[in-house]
């Protein structure tokens, strides 16, 4: 008889799939209530205006109910903080007394380094024009409780911790001068906060416009045209993706094992991941590398083909879904340029980098850079062609040094990353083709003793 070939399964995930399928579902309902509150209102008789809750308060209350259900979950179902990875030993509280002294050191780091960042924000013009302005006037009126809270949970918290003299200390301890400091871990503390400080502002300000959308549309106009039912489908998907990707910003507490463990050492990956995002992908992606100087696009070019518009359409919905599925699976620990953890499961089972792979052929197949308007020219086919290129070329630059980060930290990773290479779906078939390709040098033989 034939011996059977079975596929061991990868590395354990650290996140479970149910985390972030309990935030979709808190997500939907939340939506939902949005979408039919005139309804509700008329029916309990509720003063006020009756159409759909759709502002951006609403956009941002729709985080606690995407949030709300997955620390729910770690908590009670997953039991992430007993995990020795939060670094707390919850048997064995300190006294008050026994860690005031490194609690008031923290304190002075996590204060200073947000009047730093406040500091930053105030100098980005950027920061007050636009959709940045609603990320600024929110995060203004969290200050406050962040700083009145962050006492009592410093405190709470350096009573269980193993080692409470974490990053924020040495930061503290670097400012106040009275302890030696590690210069390393001061570091890893404004990577962690230059991240969260950088892509939070961005994530806050994007969360009104497709919550806006999605709340207001009506679904009846939707029947029958293709296309208006993609974008539709695109924009939800990518609401859901903006949603739970900005709760991972935002709930990086240790008690959840959610915290940033370490940010990307690599100078390489910090430039390929920030020309991606506003204010450097203004003149980077969107004038050096623009790739839709007179494109159609796909709705245009296939106007005229009821049937492929429709097939046309689901594969971009699909691509969406696969960019989208690929941030519901981190839970409450999405965020670019860090380690907190390893995912195995979902769409990473498949390839490595689901998100990266969707979303630049979603760009393609959505843009059809190679086809051109009758005002345009072979020259703009060329340079729109090749521009998209170079983007994804930058997708693939983000990747490498997102894995060289995670290989240097986690040895789990290291194992995923060898399984990937022999049994992913979409990347072993790769890794074989690359090994065929990549070119063998000559075998030198050991000099004779």
């Amino acid at each position: 008889m034939r011996a059977s070939h079975h596929t061991p399964p990868p590395p354990a995930s650290d996140v479970s799939t149910a985390v972030g399928l309990a935030g979709l579902l808190g997500l939907a309902l939340w939506i939902l209530f949005c979408r039919n509150y005139g309804i509700i209102a008329e029916a309990l008789a509720l003063s006020g205006p009756r159409g759909p809750l759709s502002g951006p308060y609403a956009s941002l209350a729709a985080l606690l109910f995407t949030a709300g259900p997955m620390v729910i979950w770690s908590v009670l179902v997953d039991k992430v903080h007993w995990r020795s990875s939060t670094g707390i030993d919850w048997k064995n509280a300190r006294p008050v007394s026994e860690i005031m002294h490194v609690s008031t050191v923290k304190i002075a780091g996590l204060w200073a380094t947000w009047a730093i960042i406040a500091g930053l924000y105030c100098l980005g013009r950027w920061y007050w024009e636009g959709q940045y302005l609603f990320a600024m006037k929110v995060l203004g009126v969290a200050l406050i409780p962040m700083v009145v809270l962050s006492v009592p949970y410093v405190i709470w918290l350096d009573r269980r911790m193993v080692d409470p003299r974490d990053h924020a200390w040495h930061f503290g301890a670097m400012l106040l001068g009275r302890e030696a400091y590690d210069r390393d871990e001061v570091k890893k503390h404004w990577r962690a906060w230059i991240i969260k400080g950088f892509f939070g502002a961005f994530m806050i300000s994007i969360l009104p416009g497709g919550f806006q959308q999605i709340v207001e549309a009506d679904l009846a106009s939707l029947a029958g045209n293709p296309v208006a039912l993609a974008l539709f489908l695109i924009t939800l998907l990518f609401l859901v993706d903006v949603q739970i990707g900005t709760v991972g910003y935002l709930v990086t507490f240790r008690p959840l094992d959610a915290h940033i463990r370490s940010g990307n050492p690599f100078l390489s990956g910090w430039v390929a991941a920030l020309i991606c995002y506003p204010p450097l992908a203004w003149g980077v992606l969107g004038n050096i590398l623009k790739y839709e100087v007179n494109t159609p696009g796909w709705a245009n070019t296939l106007a005229e083909q009821s049937t492929l518009l429709y097939l046309w359409g689901g594969w971009l919905v699909v691509l969406t879904a696969i960019y989208a599925w690929a941030t519901v699976v981190f839970g409450i620990r999405f965020s670019n340029l860090t380690y907190r953890g390893v995912l195995t499961n979902g769409p990473y089972r498949y390839t490595r980098h689901p998100a990266y792979l969707s979303k630049n052929a979603y760009w393609w197949f959505a843009t059809l850079p190679f086809i051109v308007n009758a005002d345009g020219s072979l020259v703009d086919m060329i340079r729109n062609t090749f521009f998209l290129g170079c983007v994804s070329a930058i997708y693939y630059w983000r990747a490498k040094t997102e894995e060289a980060h995670l290989l240097a930290e986690d040895p789990k990773y290291s194992e995923y990353y060898d399984w990937m290479e022999e049994h992913g779906v979409i990347t072993a078939p790769l890794s074989r083709l690359k090994r065929k390709l990549r070119p063998r040098g000559p075998v030198l033989e050991a000099p004779a003793e």
